[in-house]
């Protein structure tokens, strides 16, 4: 029996999207487009995320924004001289693309008015969470699932093990030995099952002889409102910045449960110039509209003469 069982099972319908970075890794294609905004084929790579929640049955999503982000706020607001251009030329198949964008979710905003860390960044939507769990998406990882084979989207897998197990969520997966110096690793306790862990700890960017496991947090969370508390409570770290890790840690040392869930699904860095990339090209082969172009362009193009 879970320890839960007895309580009310609690629903996760609001989203946290942390996007006020200065994508400094993307210069000089970030210095006026914010990074959230740069395209994977056809849409930004915001937009995926957005969808992705939005499949997931998340109902209302917060973006945390910054200074020159404006551009964020106007790709989802209602484009009336855009529609109408499009419904006046019968261009109906461009006319519900773009349409759609508007009505997917109710999208708030708030303003993260200095760069002060995830931390700080997750807790100024603090008004907006109120006394929920809430998902937290970071803008640089972008994660396919093939519905397919039957994947559901990673928002919806974090959401449906929430809900058996009612436990703040990290998502996580297993990367190379060599790489465990760039991610934040776990450290569990036991298995709740084949893909739930109990965490133990968990350590940012270890050396790769000290790392815990392999196990890595890939930008998906779910968290529980008291998180709040403990990030208001936190000291600064390095460069002045409130860090999500240490809030949760915190929480941790009191004894807060914290799970770790192997995720389904193909992640994509965007926030790297090579993880841009190489998501435009294989978005671009699943894409109706370009793959066999891409193709066939893959198939006859000679390296060495580039």
């Amino acid at each position: 029996m879970n320890k839960h069982d007895n309580e009310i099972i609690k629903k996760v319908t609001k989203a946290v999207i942390p996007a006020a970075g200065l994508g400094t890794r993307i210069l000089p294609a970030t210095k006026a487009l914010p990074k959230e905004m740069l395209t994977i084929v056809d849409k930004p790579s915001l937009q995926y995320i957005v969808e992705e929640l939005v499949i997931s049955g998340i109902t209302d999503i917060v973006i945390v924004t910054g200074r020159n982000k404006n551009l964020i706020e106007d790709h989802f607001d209602f484009s009336y001289e855009l529609e109408n251009t499009l419904k006046n030329d019968n261009k109906l198949d461009l006319l519900e693309k773009v349409s759609h964008i508007s009505n997917m979710a109710n999208i708030y905003y708030v303003r993260q008015k200095k760069p002060l860390g995830l931390g700080h960044a997750v807790s100024c939507a603090k008004s907006f969470v109120g006394d929920e769990p809430f998902l937290v998406l970071l803008g640089d990882d972008i994660i396919y699932t093939d519905k397919n084979k039957g994947e559901l989207p990673v928002s919806k897998q974090l959401v449906n093990r929430y809900e058996e197990l009612q436990g703040m969520i990290l998502g996580v997966q297993k990367v190379p030995k060599n790489d465990v110096n760039k991610y934040g690793i776990i450290k569990s306790l036991n298995y709740i099952d084949d893909d739930t862990m109990e965490v133990e700890d968990f350590v940012e960017k270890p050396a790769i002889i000290e790392a815990p496991s392999q196990f890595a947090v890939l930008g998906r969370y779910i968290l529980e409102p008291e998180i709040f508390s403990y990030l208001e409570n936190l000291k600064p770290g390095k460069n002045g910045e409130i860090q999500l890790t240490d809030g949760i840690l915190a929480m941790m040392r009191d004894n807060e449960e914290v799970l770790a869930y192997n995720f389904i699904g193909k992640r994509y860095d965007i926030g790297s110039k090579f993880g841009l990339l190489k998501a435009n090209i294989e978005f671009g082969l699943r894409n109706e509209e370009t793959k066999e172009d891409i193709k066939e362009y893959l198939k006859n193009l000679d390296i060495e003469k580039i």
